[in-house]
């Protein structure tokens, strides 16, 4: 049976440090806290919950099914109080705080870099909070402030801007091309080194629906990661696929076979739109448009 009182945020907050780390030690790390801390934490929501969350093993602390359940609302909790701590530090009249962006590897790693260097000379108070990932970041739960999406949102609370499309396209270095005779066509692409994934990904399925007809039994390289694939084309290992404008900015890289292969990808910016008051918010979101806008431009 559950309390009167109701557990702080400091007891979710422990137990899900706790559930993220598989340890008391690990958690304790994590928020900068002793151990006996987080283990009176869990403990106190424990009894404040009536139900067991942890179990322990030679492995560690093992989640009960309890506490499994609980893990989606704690992550939401723990998503709305650093939503707040940002919206907080941005309550002056200036330009500043602490504004969290969601990107593709590509794109946080290649594009985003240079704009969010141009946005700190125009505004220095802005604290831009980048996270790389090809996970769908939730906007709706204020995981991230901003998302730069290569499909379209469908939720109605969200605002999103589609900046236009970028095409892909397959690229070799140059070192590459001059030991390898280039393809001149698609069908010459199987005595080449090719560049792919290992295991089929959400976007390898999305480009082999618009098209693209390569399996993983054909990649002399296999790579699930998109900023690796890229550096094994920067490197000369071989043939793969790269966003053309990227290409084009890259010293030593070359299209192939233009004509046959091109693959557009759309380009989405995203925000909830509670933030559209936000001064902040609007100068960020209007800088990345204009800029991506230009990077899919250069293609």
């Amino acid at each position: 049976m559950m309390a009167d009182a109701e557990p702080g945020w400091e007891l979710y907050r422990s137990f899900l440090a706790t559930l993220r780390a598989g340890s008391l030690s690990g958690a304790a790390r994590a928020l900068k806290l002793t151990q006996p801390t987080i283990g009176r934490h869990v403990a106190e929501l424990e009894a404040a919950l009536g139900v067991a969350l942890f179990t322990r093993s030679q492995q560690g602390l093992l989640p009960t099914e309890a506490a499994v359940e609980l893990g989606p609302y704690a992550e939401a909790m723990a998503s709305a109080a650093a939503a707040l701590v940002r919206a907080a530090s941005g309550t002056s009249g200036e330009v500043s705080g602490a504004v969290r962006i969601s990107a593709s590897e590509i794109i946080g790693t290649e594009v985003l870099p240079p704009m969010l260097t141009a946005l700190r000379a125009q505004h220095a108070g802005l604290t831009p909070e980048l996270v790389v990932s090809n996970e769908i970041r939730d906007l709706l739960r204020r995981d991230v402030d901003l998302a730069v999406r290569n499909v379209r949102p469908t939720q109605a609370a969200l605002l999103a801007r589609k900046i236009g499309e970028v095409t892909l396209g397959l690229h070799a270095h140059r070192d590459y091309l001059d030991a390898h005779a280039a393809p001149r066509s698609l069908d010459d692409l199987r005595h080449h080194a090719l560049i792919g994934y290992d295991r089929e990904t959400p976007s390898w399925r999305s480009l082999q629906a618009k098209g693209v007809k390569l399996s993983r039994d054909m990649f002399a390289l296999r790579t699930d990661s998109d900023v690796a694939h890229l550096a094994a084309i920067r490197a000369g290992f071989g043939i793969g696929i790269c966003q053309v404008p990227l290409g084009r900015r890259s010293p030593g890289l070359v299209r192939i076979l233009p004509r046959q292969f091109a693959i557009e990808l759309e380009i989405w910016l995203v925000m909830h739109e509670d933030l559209r008051t936000s001064r902040r918010m609007r100068v960020v979101f209007d800088h990345l448009a204009a800029a991506l806008s230009r990077y899919v431009r250069s293609g």
